[in-house]
């Protein structure tokens, strides 16, 4: 889905890293959330609650999934996050993302 109608934004950004990462929030109707968000190079960590699906739009990055080994990933392309647990990331160039919150 590349456009996402009758949803609600946060106007306020979510910030992470010093503002190396951040995000919006869009509230869709039926109560589900995604962020939308932009990673600037580097190496990061982030714990989820929630099942995640990330989406890359753009850029390029290697992540490492809960008992895993590192993979490279490219705009188009996605990886699903468990929940309760952590995920690692190596952002090598800007990178447009999607974030998902699956039940």
């Amino acid at each position: 889905m590349d456009i996402f109608e009758n949803v609600s934004i946060t106007k306020k950004a979510n910030v992470y890293f010093d503002g190396q990462v951040t995000s919006r929030t869009v509230s869709f109707q039926d109560g589900s959330k995604k962020t939308l968000g932009i990673m600037l190079p580097g190496d990061y960590e982030f714990n989820t609650d929630a099942k995640e699906l990330m989406e890359i739009t753009s850029g390029q990055m290697e992540v490492l999934l809960p008992g895993g080994e590192w993979q490279s990933i490219q705009g188009g392309e996605s990886f699903e996050v468990p929940g309760n647990s952590s995920f690692q990331l190596k952002v090598s160039e800007i990178s447009d993302y999607c974030c998902s919150f699956l039940d």
